[in-house]
């Protein structure tokens, strides 16, 4: 039985257009961001409750994110 989530990753074109919804209509606390090059994205974390969530935004047209993206929208 699933007790907690510890995060979801959300793949997102842009972080600075998802963020306000993420933030301000949500009401989730944004608690930074950073770039993780290994993986080729930005990542900014949100706190909800003892969750959090990740938006994941590519930064090359190679990453992992971008593919899904052009595959899924």
């Amino acid at each position: 039985m699933t007790k907690k989530i510890n995060h979801i990753g959300i793949a997102v074109k842009n972080i600075e257009n998802a963020l306000p919804f993420y933030r301000d209509v949500l009401g989730m606390t944004f608690e930074g961001s950073e770039e993780v090059t290994e993986q080729k994205v930005r990542v900014a974390f949100l706190q909800v409750g003892e969750s959090r969530i990740e938006l994941l935004e590519p930064t090359s047209p190679d990453s992992p994110v971008a593919k899904f993206l052009e595959k899924n929208g």
